[in-house]
């Protein structure tokens, strides 16, 4: 079972994962800063110097984030945008990394005088 568990974990494609999980959340936290100490404060001062993070909606004792909501959703369309532009161009380069097919090769001499002898049994029988 060990012998299983380690040809398992060390797999080219676990040790991927891996690495892109950690990547993936470094990445996260760049989104995030770039979104809470960027993009809110510019998007707050077109909207009249309001502060999003501070936007409650107060139910009895409750109190709905909706400035936190709307962050974390901006959040997410940078992070999902971003990858899908990874995807498409990782795909463009591995298109252009496959090697294109060569042309067909032509029959060879035979096989021309047997398409051609079929061709006139063809005739033949019309």
């Amino acid at each position: 079972m060990w012998k299983e568990f380690k040809q398992f974990a060390f797999k080219g494609n676990v040790l991927d994962l891996a690495v892109a999980v950690i990547i993936g959340g470094a990445f996260g936290k760049i989104v995030s800063s770039v979104v809470e100490d960027l993009i809110m404060p510019l998007l707050g001062i077109l909207m009249g110097g309001r502060d999003f993070s501070n936007i409650v909606i107060p139910v009895n004792e409750a109190s709905i984030k909706i400035g936190s909501f709307i962050q974390t959703v901006i959040d997410f369309l940078i992070i999902a945008f971003s990858i899908f532009l990874f995807t498409k161009l990782l795909s463009k380069l591995k298109r252009k990394q496959e090697p294109k097919p060569d042309k067909p090769e032509e029959p060879s001499k035979e096989e021309l005088l047997l398409t051609e002898i079929r061709d006139l049994l063809k005739e033949k029988q019309i």
